[in-house]
C-alpha cells in the first residue's frame, strides 16, 4: 500500500485515554504488523512515545523519539510535539514552548490543519501568559476547517481557556467558555465530553452561586451515572452533605 498519513480515526481506535499501558501495547503491536510502509510505522512510533511520556517513562520515550528518522515535515510535526508534551509532562513548560513552535511551523508546512491546532493547543498550555492569545488563533483556524474530527478540538480549547479563567477567579468570563466547550461536546465530542461538558458548566455555576441550577443539572447526571465521584462531590456541596472527595 502507499498511505503516508495515518488517519485520525485510526489513531483515535488505537488509543485508550484511561490506560497509558494499553496504548503502549496496541501502538507497539500496530507498529509490529503494520503494512503500509516506514513513515506510517514511524508515526504510530511517535503515539507509542506519547503513551511512554504519560506513565512518567520519559527517556524511553525520547528514545523512540530518538530512532525515528527525520523524513517531512508531517513527521518533524509529530516528533516535535511528542517532545513537547515530553517535556511539559516531566514539568519544564519552558523547554516545551520552543518544540510546540517548531512543531507548529512544521505542521503548517505538512498541511495538516489538525496537528497546526494541536501545537497552538499545546502552546496555550505551556506558554504562560500567552494562553488567550494561543488558543484564539487555534479558534480561528478551526473557522477555515471543515473536518468533523478537528473541529472536536473546539471543545479542548473552550475547556482549557475556561479553566484558566476560573483558576484566576473569573467565573463568569470561565462560564462562557465552558458553555461554548459544551456546544462543541454536544456537536463533535463523545458522550463522555458531553457528560463532562455539563459538570463543569454545572460547577461554574456553582461558583457563581446559581446553585438551583448547578443542583439540577448534577441531580440529571447523577440518574445518569450514578457512580461518578465528581458527581457526587458536587451534589455533597450543592446541599451541604458531607463531601464524598476533596475538592
Amino acid at each position: 500500500m502507499t498511505d503516508v498519513r495515518l488517519g485520525q480515526a485510526e489513531l483515535d481506535e488505537l488509543w485508550d485515554h484511561g490506560d497509558a499501558a494499553e496504548s503502549e501495547r496496541r501502538f507497539r503491536a500496530a507498529e509490529d504488523s503494520e503494512t503500509r510502509g516506514d513513515a506510517v510505522r514511524a508515526e504510530l512510533a511517535t503515539q507509542r512515545a506519547r503513551a511512554l511520556g504519560l506513565q512518567g517513562r520519559f527517556d524511553e520515550a525520547d528514545a523512540v523519539l530518538d530512532a525515528i528518522p527525520p523524513v517531512g515535515p508531517l513527521l518533524a510535526a509529530r516528533v516535535d510535539l511528542e517532545r513537547g508534551r515530553i517535556r511539559l509532562s516531566s514539568g519544564d513548560a519552558a523547554a516545551a514552548v520552543p518544540l510546540f513552535a517548531v512543531a507548529l511551523e512544521s505542521a503548517r508546512a505538512a498541511d495538516s490543519p489538525f496537528l497546526v491546532v494541536d501545537a497552538m493547543h499545546m502552546l496555550a498550555l505551556s506558554d504562560a501568559g500567552r494562553e488567550d492569545h494561543w488558543t484564539r488563533l487555534a479558534l480561528h483556524e478551526l473557522h477555515t476547517v471543515d473536518d468533523h474530527r478537528t473541529q472536536r478540538w473546539l471543545i479542548a480549547l473552550h475547556n482549557n481557556l475556561g479553566w484558566h479563567h476560573f483558576d484566576a477567579g473569573h467565573a463568569a468570563s470561565a462560564l462562557e467558555e465552558f458553555a461554548a466547550a459544551l456546544v462543541a461536546a454536544r456537536d463533535y465530542g463523545t458522550s463522555d465530553q458531553r457528560f463532562m461538558g455539563e459538570w463543569t458548566v454545572a460547577r461554574c455555576l456553582r461558583q457563581l452561586g446559581r446553585t438551583d441550577e448547578a443542583l439540577a443539572i448534577q441531580t440529571r447526571l447523577a440518574a445518569e451515572r450514578p457512580e461518578n465521584p465528581d458527581v457526587a462531590a458536587e451534589i455533597a456541596a450543592l446541599t451541604d452533605a458531607p463531601p464524598t472527595i476533596e475538592e
